[in-house]
């Protein structure tokens, strides 16, 4: 019974107090300056994620487009040259060209990707250096 009567003290203590919490928390929109850098901050976020979409769907259509070609052309080169390739560990003859050029591509895939991380690395380091400055330079400004 005194077990029940705590556990019903401590539900109205809760109970009484919860709302009082909730009031506390504001609950209004950032205004001035910090509106504006979020509106930006929002605008930019959206504008890329809506760019990387974009650019990993070419992506996917390219890759799918070249790996069809790819197929394409070692299948005919195989049905016109009758050469099946051998089943050793590192045959060579019409897969050991497929490999090459696979490695080939492959290399020029990872440079593509690095040039674009630093060009992307760049953007955003100037990007945010340029924030900063307005920022810096509106609240210095203000009384």
């Amino acid at each position: 019974m005194k077990v029940q009567l705590r556990y019903l003290v401590v539900a109205a203590g809760l109970a009484l107090t919860a709302p009082l919490t909730a009031r506390a928390q504001d609950t209004t929109k950032p205004g001035g300056l910090n509106k504006v850098a979020q509106n930006v901050s929002k605008t930019m976020k959206k504008a890329g994620r809506d760019t990387k979409a974009e650019v990993k769907r070419d992506a996917g259509k390219t890759h799918q487009a070249l790996k069809h070609a790819g197929n394409d052309t070692k299948t005919t080169l195989k049905k016109t040259t009758g050469i099946k390739g051998s089943q050793s560990k590192q045959p060579g003859g019409l897969n050991k060209v497929a490999r090459e050029v696979s490695s080939t591509s492959k290399s020029a895939g990872r440079h593509a990707k690095a040039e674009k991380n630093k060009a992307k690395s760049k953007t955003h380091a100037a990007l945010t250096e340029t924030g900063k400055s307005i920022k810096d330079t509106t609240l210095k400004g203000k009384p």
